[in-house]
């Protein structure tokens, strides 16, 4: 199994076993592969072995010669390690001792002898046994004055190691200042540092000893470098912990030579509350119960958490503001000029806060509404509410609800909580500084809920005139009157708001803006204030009103004007920059024109709906509702030789699957009425899209539209292109209502259509719309789909 060389070097030469480690040709031996261990040459170390291969490899070692190579593996978790699974050095050994163990294991004691570099496992034995070379250590580029130089370093690091870690020994020290090779010298200090196993791997693949040098000495200095910041802070944390003991016994000993001497701070607070209570306007339920709390207050040692807990509650009690009020203008012209100047429309939520004026005139007192302004965003509900204020002469505090889950930010946590604190009502009622403020509560529908509570249960009677005159707040516990204060609320949707709050609450709508009310409230309110807050004048910039009118058009798409106003203050910006370039020339005024568009904001973001070109079988335009204003639907029907199938494509919701399903329920029904073959629906497929794939669409207003596009499929008979459409179908043909009417006519007259078909239930919506909406519309009213056809198929 040995090279014969290799023994006769060995019986040559009995006084040193491993004199032919100076031997470079490829030899055989036994392999033992490691988990988590590394041995070096010169290292006198014993480990157990359990796996079959390994206890053989050691037994064919202790027959031949007692050599056994030892390597690591690249991971403990194998098993079964093969030649790739191991490090590509390892070291050869000599078996010093084997002892048996129970459960099969065999505590092996060897000396590390050579590096030895790995070729292949060999396959044919029953053990691991590898083909390897020995490696003496290269000294190639280090001469003699390199090797007293890197001795001395890396003795030096090791002292400086030694200093941090005296646990090495001493011995070890002495042992390193005998006169060694420099590879034998980082050897020996490697085998006596806590190194982890990488670290040491790291060593003993370093051929090199420079390599070797270079490695040791960066991590004696790095683990050197670590005590050093590790005993810093240590020092810093222990001059914080006897900085705060000192702290704690001085502060002690001022308060025994106050109480003392009489003037403890604690009476002195009391005394302070004392005064203020009196001061206080509140009723006299409130005023006992606060003297209560401070004698309490008095009786706690100031030292213990309870006086500050019982400090807080006090100071918490004594800023409310329980029945100090501010006095409400009652100048309604005032009124709505502040209204009027300030926002442009919004007319039904300014006539309903002019009748709580009114009333609250005539009455000398009258109830505060709850009013629920709803809407898409951008449409000013947030903006009008701080309006009102300032019409009423109100104090105004604004509550976000958007992602409450937890019922104690309306009601607070209860005072045996540590951290505890009065909920957001009572706190903005705090921050208001009076019991009668305008209070917002934005973004209403976005309250969520989990297991801590329900928010909106606790909004029920903070929204409930009837019960909020006592609302009892977890911290507060006293009740607090809410029953004056005019309550705003916002939110995009009713749909997530329960129906018990939802039942609270005045609902006003806040509809989308025509294209027209968004051209006056640019050019009369979001220019100025865009001018303003870039540092221009008018007499800087000017807008045409072609600019703004297609601003509005081609620049935005939504139900309000939050994306208007970023693009005026982009312009705004852009033309900033442009005065201060050309400052020097003298000309400091710009005009912005349809045409100079493109330059300030790019190309257009959007293109218009525009109706088809020609009439087309299958294809009929739907009119929708989305959360920022209306749009056009087109659906496209397609028939084909099939077995009656029928195809949904274009992310269709469940409801509007459901729409299609009756729809081509009707279709079949009144197959033999408009001369439908029976076979069609038996021998054809039908295919219903809507385009844009990417965009969900959902809701049973696209009835009609699909039934006529799949009649005109089926029929071959055209439908109008400049004609639209919009409400529910039944299975026997009726029309039902439908919402959103507003934002429907206008992205219908945006389209260019023409005709439009309305369920005949909403004419009283129809009859609400403002002219300018409803202006080169040919409103038809429906009742039944034979009417709907009617207007819809070209007649021959």
């Amino acid at each position: 199994m040995m090279r014969r060389e290799t023994d006769n070097l060995r019986e040559n030469d009995n006084t040193n076993p491993v004199a032919y480690l100076n031997v470079s040709e490829m030899e055989e031996l036994p392999t033992v592969a490691l988990r988590g261990l590394a041995i070096l040459p010169g290292m006198v170390i014993h480990f157990d072995l359990n796996r079959k291969k390994s206890i053989e490899a050691v037994e064919q070692a202790m027959l031949n010669d007692q050599r056994l190579l030892v390597v690591t593996q690249k991971s403990t978790e194998v098993e079964e390690p093969e030649f790739d699974d191991v490090y590509d050095v390892g070291t050869v050994t000599v078996i010093k001792q084997v002892t048996k163990l129970p459960g099969h294991t065999l505590r092996v004691l060897v000396e590390g002898k050579s590096r030895a570099e790995l070729h292949r496992f060999l396959t044919e034995y029953a053990y691991i046994m590898t083909e390897v070379s020995y490696v003496n250590d290269d000294m190639t580029g280090v001469s003699d004055a390199d090797e007293e130089a890197m001795t001395r370093t890396v003795r030096e690091a090791f002292s400086a190691y030694y200093t941090c870690f005296p646990k090495v020994g001493k011995a070890v020290a002495d042992q390193i200042e005998e006169e060694m090779p420099l590879g034998e010298l980082l050897d020996c200090i490697t085998i006596n540092m806590p190194l982890p196993v990488a670290d040491k791997q790291k060593i003993l693949e370093a051929l090199s000893v420079r390599e070797r040098f270079e490695v040791l000495t960066g991590i004696l200095m790095q683990e050197v470098e670590v005590v050093r910041i590790k005993n810093e802070l240590a020092k810093k944390i222990r001059g914080r912990i006897d900085k705060n003991q000192k702290d704690y016994i001085l502060r002690e000993q001022m308060q025994y030579i106050k109480e003392e001497l009489g003037e403890n701070n604690t009476d002195s607070d009391a005394e302070q509350f004392e005064a203020a209570v009196e001061k206080l306007k509140a009723k006299r339920e409130v005023k006992e119960k606060i003297r209560k709390e401070i004698t309490r207050y008095k009786n706690v040692s100031a030292s213990a958490s309870e006086s500050a807990v019982e400090r807080a509650y006090i100071e918490t009690l004594l800023e409310l503001p329980w029945d100090k009020t501010t006095k409400d203008s009652k100048d309604l012209k005032r009124a709505q000029e502040i209204l009027d100047e300030q926002h442009y429309g919004l007319e039904k939520v300014k006539e309903r806060i002019l009748e709580y004026l009114a009333v609250r005139v005539l009455t000398g007192k009258g109830q505060s509404p709850i009013i629920c302004l709803v809407g898409p965003p951008g449409t000013g509900k947030t903006s009008v509410a701080k309006s009102v204020a300032e019409a009423l002469n109100k104090k105004y505090v604004r509550i976000c609800l958007g992602g409450v889950r937890d019922e104690a930010e309306i009601r607070g946590h209860r005072k045996t909580y540590v951290g505890a604190m009065p909920g957001r009502i009572t706190n903005a009622i705090r921050q208001a500084g009076v019991k009668n403020p305008l209070m917002l509560l934005d973004e209403i529908d976005k309250v969520s809920n989990d297991y801590k509570g329900d928010p909106s249960a606790a909004l029920l009677e903070v929204l409930d005139a009837e019960q909020n005159v006592a609302f009892r707040d977890h911290y507060v516990e006293i009740p607090i009157d809410l029953s004056e204060v005019l309550f705003i609320a916002t939110a995009n949707s009713t749909d997530s708001i329960p129906k018990p709050l939802l039942d609270r609450m005045e609902l006003i709508e806040v509809n989308s803006y025509t294209a027209n009310e968004k051209f006056h409230i640019a050019k009369e309110y979001l220019v100025e204030k865009q001018l303003k807050k870039n540092g221009l004048h008018t007499e800087n910039l000017k807008f045409t009103d072609e600019a703004l009118r297609d601003m509005i058009r081609l620049y935005t798409r939504e139900a309000g004007v939050r994306g208007l106003e970023r693009q005026i203050g982009a312009v705004c910006r852009k033309a900033a920059r442009r005065i201060l370039e050309v400052r020097t020339e003298g000309d400091n005024t710009i005009s912005v024109d349809a045409e100079a568009l493109g330059r300030y904001l790019g190309k257009p973001k959007y293109r218009q709906d525009e109706i088809a070109k020609k009439d087309e079988v299958g294809i009929v335009r739907g009119l929708a509702w989305t959360s920022v204003g209306g749009d056009t639907l087109q659906i496209e029907v397609n028939v084909m030789p099939g077995e009656g199938e029928v195809d949904y494509t274009g992310q269709m919701g469940d409801v509007m699957k459901e729409s299609a399903r009756i729809a081509m329920s009707y279709v079949r029904s009144v197959s033999e009425r408009y001369h439908i073959p029976d076979k069609l629906f038996a021998e054809k497929d039908f295919h219903i899209h809507i385009p844009e794939g990417a965009v969900p669409k959902d809701g049973p207003s696209a009835g009609i539209t699909m039934a006529t596009a799949i009649l005109s499929a089926a029929t071959g008979i055209p439908v109008k292109a400049d004609l639209a459409m919009t409400g529910e179908i039944t299975l026997r043909g009726r029309v039902l209502p439908i919402g959103g009417l507003k934002e429907k006519m206008l992205a219908a007259g945006t389209a260019g259509v023409k005709t439009v078909l309305v369920p005949k239930e909403n004419e009283k919506d129809i009859a609400e719309l403002e002219p300018e909406i409803t202006e080169g519309l040919e409103i038809h009213m429906v009742e039944y789909m034979d009417e709907v056809a009617g207007y819809a198929l070209v007649k021959s």
